[in-house]
């Protein structure tokens, strides 16, 4: 009897677990409902793009890591054999972000379950793979074939790992997702949400737009903190940075076409 009764309880098990696999196909808002995500109408209209570069600029605490994790592990549980890599400035921020990837996993029950399952990875029987990674341009490098390369904190990524990822997506055909608040008008996620064109298709959330954050609580923290910071950290604004001897509009405003060249003649005598 107890073995009819286990095996009953087994094949429940599967049963809903093919229910969960086949509601993931099917739409990704209705995924970020199974797993206890109920989207912003901003994150509803993330989830079902399907743009190749994605910025998405936002205010503290708006949602934007949540809505990187649901796509992050729908990718790896519908796509077998997906690559899916979230890279951030350190270890401690990537963690962060997996962390959020993993909790969504077990709220479904592991409907595909793992090889492998580590504090900063995890490897599926379908082949797929989530891998978050420290934010150095030495730790990226050897991956290839990404399908979703998600960037968190993008604005405090350097440059130069920013143009050691971006070849990862070459033969795939990847997505890149760039997720962050400002951090001064500096960097490659400054530059791609300022000049990067149509490219990019961009999203931009203000915390004052955010239905969780009350207008008391952005009422103490702009009383609280000085203005460029509070427009910064919670209104989306690309201030300068403290240690900026000219500003940025001053600096770009002395640049012009104007001026020719330097046509220096070298005579040896």
């Amino acid at each position: 009897m107890k073995a009819t009764q286990l095996l009953k309880e087994t094949e429940k098990l599967e049963a809903e677990r093919k229910a969960a696999r086949a509601e993931i196909a099917s739409d990704r808002v209705a995924f970020a409902r199974l797993v206890g995500l109920e989207p912003d109408e901003w994150q509803m209209r993330l989830l079902r793009s399907e743009a190749p570069q994605v910025l998405v600029n936002c205010g503290r605490q708006t949602g934007k890591s949540t809505v990187g994790a649901v796509l992050a592990l729908h990718g790896a549980l519908i796509c077998p054999g997906a690559l899916v890599l979230i890279v951030a400035p350190s270890e401690r921020q990537g963690k962060e972000l997996f962390s959020k990837v993993a909790s969504f996993y077990r709220t479904l029950g592991y409907p595909i379950p793992a090889y492998s399952y580590r504090k900063l990875g995890v490897e599926l029987k379908n082949g797929s793979r989530i891998e978050a990674l420290p934010g150095t341009e030495r730790t990226v490098r050897g991956f290839s074939a990404v399908d979703l390369l998600i960037v968190d904190e993008a604005s405090r990524v350097s440059d130069e790992l920013y143009h050691a990822i971006r070849p990862m997506l070459a033969v795939s055909g990847g997505r890149l997702l760039m997720l962050s608040t400002p951090w001064g008008k500096t960097g490659m996620f400054y530059e791609s949400w300022e000049n990067g064109g149509h490219q990019w298709e961009r999203y931009e959330v203000r915390a004052s737009e955010c239905p969780r954050i009350s207008e008391e609580f952005l009422a103490q923290e702009r009383r609280a903190m000085p203005e460029r910071i509070y427009l910064q950290e919670f209104e989306c604004e690309f201030t300068e940075t403290d240690d900026q001897v000219f500003s940025y509009d001053l600096v770009m405003g002395a640049l012009t076409d104007d001026v020719e060249g330097l046509n220096l003649e070298w005579s040896w005598s």
